[in-house]
């Protein structure tokens, strides 16, 4: 998986229909893409990512089972000038408990906030499917910040991107299953349990993968 990763701009789905994971396209716009055990990189090893764009042109996720560490988001929101150190008090509970994640390696800089389709801004939101958007300006923390953001979100640093055809090739080669999304894997508390639930979810025992990863 190429540190090249096209920036989400370039890997818009087409505007002729193509809608999330369309068949006719094998696109995987809005799925979930969990990584076999036998993944080589360590990058990916057991992640979870949500594809926001998959087309001729590549493809671009953001993983949502990788805590960033010791980030904590009030901070990040002084750190940035959107609000006054004094004033991380009196967030709302939403921001206080906003998740900070690594998003991928690429761009890892810039964050990416994976929010619910109740929060839109003109020209700058990516809506990926009914219910989940992509925003990575600044006004959505201060959103946030003020209480008026969406009402599930959390903030990845960096996206995993593919070349053309490079995500096809490692799904082929067993690098990674797919399966449909929903807002609790994507938004959901219990980052370090994502992977075992997703694979439960395409209904594959993590067990007898495990197992069975040493002669794939």
């Amino acid at each position: 998986m190429g540190p090249e990763g096209k920036k989400p701009g370039n890997v818009r789905r087409e505007a002729a229909g193509i809608g999330p994971s369309s068949p006719d396209h094998g696109y995987l716009d809005g799925q979930l893409l969990v990584a076999m055990p036998v993944m080589g990189d360590p990058r990916f090893e057991r992640s979870v990512i949500y594809m926001c764009a998959h087309s001729s042109e590549g493809a671009m996720g953001i993983m949502v089972n990788r805590p960033a560490g010791s980030i904590d988001f009030p901070e990040l929101l002084v750190q940035l000038d959107i609000i006054k150190e004094s004033d991380q008090i009196k967030l709302p509970e939403t921001a206080e408990s906003m998740q900070v994640l690594k998003g991928g390696p690429v761009d890892t800089g810039r964050g990416f906030v994976l929010h619910s389709s109740d929060f839109y801004i003109e020209n700058a939101t990516l809506r990926i499917d009914d219910g989940i958007c992509l925003t990575a300006t600044v006004d959505i923390l201060k959103a946030i910040a003020s209480g008026s953001g969406p009402k599930h979100a959390i903030l990845a640093l960096g996206y995993a991107g593919w070349a053309p055809g490079q995500l096809e090739n490692e799904i082929q080669g067993n690098g990674w299953l797919h399966c449909d999304a929903d807002q609790d894997l994507i938004f959901g508390d219990d980052v370090e349990e994502k992977y075992i639930r997703a694979l439960r979810k395409i209904g594959i025992d993590p067990g007898m993968l495990s197992n069975d990863a040493g002669h794939a």
